[in-house]
């Protein structure tokens, strides 16, 4: 087999076995590897620097929402995060405890923190007197540890990257509309930058955030298996957290009140929905405004005599692109341009210019397109204003390939033996009543082992029949198996 294919084709069949596929593209586009330590892993260079241009897109929208970005200990001693006992239950299997400082044993074990609630409330309650005090609206970034029992790069690791997102507010009204806020916020970062059309809701009871009132959440469907992620959620925590920490405040009439909190977070998991719901035969496919590389361009030639020339053209054309995209040009000489094509492609950069002496010859460069693979050749006198553009159509139509997938893969159910056969056949999201019956929802999970991803916030009005009880309900869910 020639050796320029292989690279490729040695991925485990897309269609066939996508775990193993999954897997795979992780490793051989190289972001990230396997770390000596059960559960974790590396993060290369290049996945890191996806992560970063993820970061730069959330960052600037969190703080455009009046969020300033702080720091808290890594830390948490136990008699705090065993505070609130609802909060410490739902995290109780996931976390990693320091029980010996040096060659002394800790007097209190310290909990490597899981989510940082209960050590960023108690320093609300010291920071907070009056009403004045409030809103407080505080982001960090930072990585959590979650003892996990089968890790998956990026989608299940037990350190993770992410941000986490913490304020206390005077009244529920106001965390309600952060709350809201901050999950809107998200939706358009993953349907803006990565291209991943999501469905916003309600979390059921049983799925919401360990000790919050209410669990909001935006859910993307994955290629595949057609199973869903959870990619960004947002918790308004009501006083609960308020009145277990003592986050106390006088109002404007004198009086003491407890503070309302919300919780939010986005972790490096959507990576790898990016390459779950993008990725194809050939490897990655990455949205252009997150992509480390935008255009990568490979110089061509056989002959020494040629290089000179064709270097010189490449030369200018790095230099006319450097403005309006993330340029790289790959120069090793000890790989041929065919392995190289097959590389990049499985890097998933979005645009590839081939420059070889006909092309300079004619004035122009191929230009290839990873969405699509279409080739055509552009003037290079043109390209400062074709690329950009063909960046913005690559962004665009990844998108809506991604939501044509959510759309035909989406179906309203009535039956219970419909919705079984569904999941078996890893089909996609059905959409069912439900009468809100926590029996009903633990039915399903048990016998399918899919679960109520979200109470969708596009409610068709109308009513219908429980998908397992028959029972009247008004309220329709989106029910799947999930990562």
């Amino acid at each position: 087999m020639n050796a320029e294919r292989r690279f490729v084709e040695e991925l485990d069949d897309f269609e066939d076995d996508f775990d193993r596929w999954y897997v795979e593209v992780v490793r051989k586009a190289e972001l990230a590897d396997e770390a000596p330590i059960r559960g974790m892993r590396v993060v290369m260079p290049y996945g890191f620097a996806l992560w970063e241009n993820m970061q730069a897109q959330l960052d600037w929208r969190i703080k455009a929402t009046g969020v300033q970005n702080a720091y808290f200990p890594l830390l948490i001693p136990r008699s705090m995060l065993e505070r609130e006992a609802e909060h410490i239950e739902g995290f109780a299997p996931e976390v990693a405890w320091v029980t010996q400082g040096g060659s002394k044993e800790l007097e209190e074990p310290l909990a490597i923190r899981p989510t940082s609630e209960a050590i960023i409330c108690p320093m609300y309650a010291r920071w907070v007197q009056s009403y004045r005090d409030l809103p407080i609206l505080i982001n960090q970034w930072c990585s959590v540890l979650r003892w996990e029992n089968r890790p998956r790069a990026f989608l299940r690791t037990s350190e993770f990257l992410w941000q986490e997102g913490h304020t206390a507010h005077s009244s529920l009204d106001e965390a309600e509309e952060r709350t809201k806020l901050m999950l809107e916020v998200y939706r358009d970062f993953v349907e803006t930058e990565l291209a991943l059309p999501v469905i916003p809701g309600q979390k059921s009871e049983s799925e919401k955030f360990a000790g919050a009132l209410r669990t909001y959440t935006i859910e993307a469907m994955m290629g595949g298996k057609k199973w869903a992620l959870q990619s960004g959620t947002s918790h308004n925590l009501g006083d609960h957290f308020g009145k277990v920490f003592g986050i106390e405040f006088l109002n404007a009439a004198g009086q003491r009140e407890y503070a309302f909190n919300t919780s939010w977070g986005l972790s490096f998991r959507t990576i790898g929905a990016i390459i779950m719901v993008h990725g194809d035969e050939r490897g990655l496919k990455l949205p252009p405004r997150v992509a480390p590389i935008q255009t990568v361009i490979v110089p061509i030639w056989r002959k020494d005599a040629e290089r000179e020339t064709v270097e010189s053209a490449v030369d200018g054309v790095r230099e006319s692109l450097r403005d309006v995209a993330r340029v790289f040009v790959d120069r090793r000489d000890d790989k041929t341009p065919g392995w190289k094509f097959n590389e990049w492609e499985m890097k998933g950069v979005p645009l590839r210019l081939e420059i070889g002496p006909r092309d300079v010859a004619g004035n122009q460069a191929m230009v290839v397109r990873r969405d699509t693979h279409e080739k055509q050749a552009i003037p290079l006198d043109e390209l400062a204003t074709r690329i950009p553009q063909l960046l913005e159509e690559i962004q665009d139509n990844m998108f809506e390939t991604a939501k044509r997938m959510l759309d035909e893969n989406t179906e309203r159910v009535s039956t219970y033996e419909r919705l079984k056969e569904r999941v078996a056949a890893n089909a996609g999201f059905s959409r069912v009543w439900w009468c809100g019956d926590e029996t009903c929802e633990e039915k399903v999970k048990t016998e399918t082992k899919a679960t109520i991803r979200c109470i969708p916030f596009d409610q068709p009005g109308g009513t219908g029949d429980c998908i397992v009880c028959g029972k009247h309900s008004d309220t329709e869910v989106i029910m799947a198996r999930a990562y």
